[in-house]
């Protein structure tokens, strides 16, 4: 058997995983700190792989990553998943106006937008990214009418 790596936190670091283990927003920031938190017990890789789920190799890189970046480097970096199909400033007056033509019939939609934007897509995705910019479009004017309120009020 190897030697067993050790991890030493400041008070701070272990005050910020033990947030990020019971508050964080993703499970998998939620898992990496947990990770981080049983290494801190003199835990062997093996044994903390088994209690997470995970392999012994992922356990070593996020206590790598956490050594370089701190409770940071434990989060998802932006970029990382699937590219989205449909563009939001791109393909969004397109949709809109297809959409606006058939209404009651996604389907119809689709077939019409498929073409034009040289996508191929499921009615679902089409749906999604509907409902998506619909909230959008609310947020944003929301944000514009409490502006607007506060320079009426001041």
């Amino acid at each position: 058997m190897g030697k067993l790596k050790t991890l030493e936190l400041t008070d701070a670091q272990r005050r910020a995983l033990e947030k990020g283990h019971r508050e964080g927003a993703s499970h998998t920031f939620r898992q990496r700190c947990q990770i981080i938190l049983l290494k801190c017990e003199r835990r062997t890789s093996a044994e903390i792989a088994d209690i997470v789920g995970c392999c012994e190799m992922a356990v070593n890189n996020w206590l790598k990553r956490f050594e370089t970046e701190g409770v940071e480097g434990l989060r998802t970096k932006p970029g990382r998943g699937r590219r989205a199909i449909l563009d939001a400033e791109k393909d969004l007056a397109q949709v809109k106006e297809a959409v606006g033509r058939s209404r009651q019939r996604i389907s119809v939609a689709k077939a019409e937008l498929e073409p034009a934007l040289g996508k191929s897509f499921s009615a679902k995705t089409l749906e999604r990214y509907i409902k998506n910019m619909a909230r959008a479009i609310s947020e944003s004017e929301s944000v514009l009418q409490r502006s607007r309120a506060r320079k009426l009020t001041s």
